[in-house]
């Protein structure tokens, strides 16, 4: 990570056939505001569910927009709101002005060092009082962590994660758990994951560049094939 907050991945060789190759992520700088996703119909849903402190899962493909998409909706929060940030990579920037504890995992050191992991962070978060979590990329057994957190009271939570859509991104925490808890039998796991999450808000990014929001469901409880009742469907509020 370099000092601005940019992150460089560097490839040398030999594992670089063609040569030593390095790619900088750079952080945005210019604020996206929510009403650059979607139609103004559209944004009231996304404003209600999260004045309603609804549990929203946020997906879409790699550089879709999920956490330009994260930040938008962290800015329409009530001031005065605590929300603590965990992230495996720190790169989720919200405004200053507000009130954010950053929590960032820590890999192994060479010297010894132990590694502190994002379930680990999730399980200190509870104790720091956060009014919101908000969970960087769901990707390991960190999920179980958050799905526990999520049926205990903590309402009003934000996490993304890479599907391809606002299903599959139910069907994703479904597997990551799975793979963390091989012992959860299927229909428990599909309960608490239903219980846990109330909407799905799916993001695409288009050829030309412009990221909006495609489809936002409503996650019905139940313990089979994971089932929502779409609020938005192609980008359109459903009447």
């Amino acid at each position: 990570r370099l000092l601005d907050g940019a992150r460089l991945c560097a490839v040398v060789d030999p594992v670089a056939v063609d040569g030593t190759t390095m790619t900088i992520r750079r952080h945005r700088r210019r604020r996206v505001a929510i009403d650059e996703f979607a139609s103004p119909e559209v944004v009231g849903v996304l404003r209600d569910l999260v004045h309603r402190r609804s549990n929203v899962l946020v997906t879409g493909a790699t550089s879709s927009g999920k956490t330009t998409l994260l930040a938008a909706l962290a800015d329409t929060l009530p001031d005065g709101e605590r929300l603590v940030i965990i992230e495996d990579t720190s790169e989720l920037v919200l405004d200053d002005r507000r009130h954010v504890v950053r929590l960032e995992a820590r890999p192994p050191g060479v010297d010894g060092v132990e590694p502190v992991g994002l379930a680990q962070l999730v399980r200190t978060a509870l104790r720091l009082r956060p009014d919101r979590l908000v969970v960087g990329e769901f990707r390991g057994p960190e999920v179980v962590a958050v799905v526990e957190a999520l049926n205990t009271g903590h309402d009003g939570s934000l996490s993304p994660c890479h599907a391809n859509a606002a299903v599959d991104g139910l069907r994703r925490v479904e597997t990551l758990v799975l793979q963390a808890a091989p012992g959860w039998p299927l229909t428990a796991i599909r309960r608490q994951v239903s219980r846990s999450l109330d909407a799905v808000v799916h993001v695409v990014r288009d050829p030309a560049g412009r990221r909006s929001v495609r489809e936002i469901i409503e996650v019905v409880e139940g313990d089979g094939e994971p089932v929502g009742r779409h609020l938005v469907e192609s980008g359109r509020k459903v009447a």
